[in-house]
């Protein structure tokens, strides 16, 4: 299972302003920024560097996921929105930021998620690991292209793109701890072919974990030719990726390992990683990854 060539070396740094800045679920906040030539050439699952400008504390940034893109009345791509829950400073300063404040952006970084067609593609998300789906399930479809020259309205079909369709269905399994936890629902369910919505408490859609919903879609998946892909909590993905083993399904896995430049200098992010010998190595997430085949990770 290939992922997208991304050719790390084309981040940009920008200094940038806010467009929107909305609260969307329980401590959960979808930010848009202004960046037409980041929006014109993010592929789905990279990630961008964020920092508040003008700010040492907190000094580092933080690495969040393209959730979606934005156009402007000319059809043309202007923005990008990311989605983060208000957890440490970081976020907690991040979110008294409003419209029209300025931060410091860095990317896209990272590779993508596999482009190999398939029947079905099973989105795996948990907390806020479905920010990197909306995209990727656009893409499949063929609803959108990513990945672009120059221009910020044409997507490129070479080596940097990722045109679809390449999946003839896509179903989201989302899962939170309570209904109030979900973000985005609405527009999943705009894009995706199927949304499947649990929860630990039963306040919304099926009372228990998201694999509970893996596992009854999997025992039907019959001669189909499935693949999934997979962001949350590391136990989650841990356990989606036995699920995937066990039914001899290809996974992906979007791995949030906390990274402090994002292009592979402090090696804070590394991961262990399973080589073709069957020894493991450490792989950079921000750099290598964030995307991998789950059967090469080391999760104990």
């Amino acid at each position: 299972m290939t992922n997208v060539d991304c050719a790390q070396p084309k981040f940009v740094f920008h200094s940038t302003h806010i467009t929107e800045h909305k609260q969307i679920a329980a401590d959960t906040w979808q930010l848009t920024f202004f960046a037409p030539d980041m929006a014109a050439h993010a592929l789905p699952g990279q990630f961008f560097m964020l920092r508040i400008a003008g700010q040492n504390d907190p000094l580092i940034g933080r690495a969040l996921a393209m959730f979606d893109r934005h156009r402007d009345g000319a059809g043309n791509l202007n923005a990008i929105s990311v989605v983060y829950t208000v957890k440490g400073r970081f976020t907690t300063a991040m979110a008294r930021r409003n419209p029209g404040d300025q931060i410091d952006v860095w990317g896209p970084l990272g590779n993508a998620f596999s482009t190999e067609p398939v029947d079905h593609l099973i989105l795996v998300a948990g907390g806020v690991g479905q920010t990197p789906m909306l995209t990727y399930a656009a893409a499949a479809l063929g609803r959108e292209e990513f990945g672009a020259s120059s221009s910020s309205n044409q997507a490129g079909t070479g080596p940097l793109g990722m045109k679809g369709p390449f999946a003839s269905k896509v179903t989201m399994c989302y899962g939170a701890r309570t209904k109030d936890q979900l973000a985005g629902v609405e527009q999943f369910q705009k894009v995706c072919s199927e949304v499947i919505i649990t929860t630990e408490d039963g306040s919304a859609g099926i009372q228990g974990r998201v694999t509970t919903a893996l596992e009854a879609i999997l025992k039907q998946k019959q001669s189909e030719r499935c693949r999934i892909a997979c962001c949350g909590p590391e136990p989650m993905m841990h356990a989606v990726s036995n699920m995937a083993e066990a039914y001899d399904v290809p996974c992906q896995v979007s791995l949030e390992t906390p990274m402090a430049c994002g292009i592979g200098i402090c090696f804070t992010c590394v991961a262990k990683v399973i080589q073709p010998d069957g020894q493991w190595d450490y792989k950079r997430t921000c750099v290598e990854g964030p995307i991998f085949d789950s059967r090469s990770i080391c999760w104990e």
